[in-house]
């Protein structure tokens, strides 16, 4: 798996400088979290401060105030400790299916990081207890639904402090999850007691939307490469042209992702001989009908373009998203250089729900594309010779991958389904202190749920590629397969053999899918990604 600048050895250490995304998708996979000592350092002086202003008698919201509309009550150090712990227990109002312990670890993970950064004030001994379940991976069962993104992620990180507390349940090690309080024990942990600004800081950020988010940049940045390889397999079977794949395009059009996808198409197709081939001349005074149009489909000539600007939306994704991850995102803070707490909106997680939608689109054309390749390959007026369904064996008493294809047909809509934006559903609430909202985290969880479906999609595509590919060898029709297309072909026949009677496909989908899902499958070592 290739992993970031931050992993050493089987660990991440976070230091002054914060966590990469793929530092992040390491962590939510498993790897450890170590705090540097200069991070520590940096969070106990911010700790000092807080304790100083405490002692002055400052009003600080959250830690001398009510919350929300009751923060004109001030609450005196007496019920500090009471403070903390209503808050937990006042926002642990969660419903429907847990997150998933992925999209846990990272919304852990990305707490960790934003408090790291040392301006909240929180205790050194509440943020490694964080860090110390994370470690031990007793992982909260956290509702998904709850957050409107506006006040940071209040509602999954209070079950994610709950738990540290003794309340709800923890699923250690990945099994099924049990008490909180029996687990934590079992482990030698002390139940965790809030006090200070500790879970004030611990919920109030946007963790929850920017854990999520980061995991999914990975895993769209993964289909982009899997439908460039894909796309490139498309072009091997269907004798598609080289011309419109030429990097001029993207010298005379320079967005970034369209440059990239330039480079990629022909280094998986550049060991080939006749796939892309460009071989048509017109002599004077011919008229004559070639029986083929000399340009391919849109959907393998403008490839560049179309999987260029996903490219691009999720760079643009992956760099707000990885701003958000190393910021301070709860109110109120503790800035470097001024003796004083400052009130504000650091929380609002705008950015990241604007980025969450943005790539939610980005996903869902990788489906639209995904799902043209596959009918294309179905459509003996189309395929280039092919056999319907690509079904060579008494057709019509067998049908191939026909129901693959409406299956495909039926993910898409399902994706198009999902495409109503989050960022633009605010919903006044909290007596009107939360007057406008994000709805981050929905935005997020719902991208989550779109490369699910995409991943499914692109498992057919790469199951009908593989067939294509058989088809082609077999028949000796002069394809001779780049090394990254054979590649492919190589990894599909692991998982799911050649169809030559008709059998069930579900769980070869599902096999398939899962494995285009994982970090470190063959697209992230694959040579001609760069």
């Amino acid at each position: 798996m290739r992993w970031g600048n931050s992993v050493t050895g089987n660990r991440v250490e976070l230091r002054s400088e914060g966590l990469s995304l793929a530092d992040l998708e390491a962590v939510a996979h498993g790897l450890p979290l170590i705090l540097s000592a200069e991070v520590c350092q940096r969070v106990e002086q911010s700790h000092e401060r807080l304790a100083r202003y405490l002692k002055e008698n400052r009003r600080i919201y959250g830690v001398t105030t009510g919350y929300g509309p009751l923060a004109d009550t001030l609450v005196g150090s007496d019920f500090s400790l009471d403070l903390q712990k209503n808050l937990i227990a006042h926002l642990s109002t969660g419903v429907g299916a847990p997150l998933s312990r992925i999209h846990t670890r990272a919304t852990m993970a990305a707490r960790i990081s934003a408090l790291a950064r040392g301006y909240s004030g929180i205790s050194l001994d509440a943020l490694d207890m964080l860090t110390k379940c994370l470690n031990l991976d007793a992982i909260p069962v956290v509702p998904s639904m709850g957050t409107v993104g506006a006040s940071g992620d209040l509602t999954p990180m209070a079950h994610i402090v709950g738990a540290m507390m003794g309340e709800g349940e923890i699923g250690l090690g990945g099994f099924e999850p049990g008490p909180a309080k029996e687990v934590l024990a079992a482990l030698g942990l002390s139940l965790f007691r809030p006090g200070g600004k500790d879970a004030l800081a611990l919920v109030n950020g946007t963790s929850a939307m920017t854990g999520i988010a980061g995991i999914n940049g990975a895993a769209a940045g993964r289909a982009l490469r899997w439908s460039a390889l894909l796309c490139a397999g498309h072009a091997e079977v269907l004798n598609g042209r080289r011309e419109a794949w030429d990097f001029a395009f993207g010298e005379v059009r320079p967005h970034p992702g369209q440059q990239r996808l330039h480079r990629w198409l022909n280094r998986l197709v550049q060991k080939t001989e006749t796939a892309l081939d460009d071989s048509h001349g017109v002599e004077p005074g011919q008229l004559v009908y070639l029986g083929e149009s000399f340009q391919d489909p849109y959907s393998l000539r403008c490839a560049p373009q179309l999987l260029g600007a996903v490219s691009d939306q999720i760079d643009w994704h992956d760099q707000t998203v990885g701003i958000e991850l190393n910021s301070a995102t709860d109110n109120p803070i503790l800035p470097d250089n001024q003796d004083r707490v400052l009130h504000g909106g650091n929380f609002y997680g705008q950015h990241v729900a604007f980025a969450s939608d943005a790539l939610a689109n980005a996903v869902i054309t990788m489906g639209v594309h995904a799902e043209r390749r596959i009918a294309r390959l179905c459509n003996p007026r189309l395929n280039k010779g092919l056999p319907a369904f690509l079904q060579p064996e008494q057709p019509g008493l067998q049908s191939g991958f026909m129901g693959a294809q409406v299956t495909a047909s039926a993910l898409l809509a399902e994706m198009r389904i999902k495409a109503t934006p989050a960022s633009i559903q605010s919903i006044p609430t909290n007596g009107d202190n939360q007057d406008v909202v994000t709805m981050g985290t929905i935005g997020a969880r719902r991208t989550g749920e779109l490369l699910d479906l995409l991943s499914s999609l692109l498992a057919i595509d790469a199951l009908m590629v593989a067939q294509a590919l058989d088809l082609r060898i077999e028949e000796n029709a002069g394809v001779s397969a780049g090394n990254a297309v054979n590649e492919l072909l190589a990894w599909v026949r692991k998982r799911a053999p050649r169809l030559t009677n008709d059998r069930p496909l579900s769980e070869e989908i599902a096999r398939v899918a899962r494995a285009v899902a994982l970090p470190g499958t063959l697209v992230d070592g694959l040579a001609g990604f760069d």
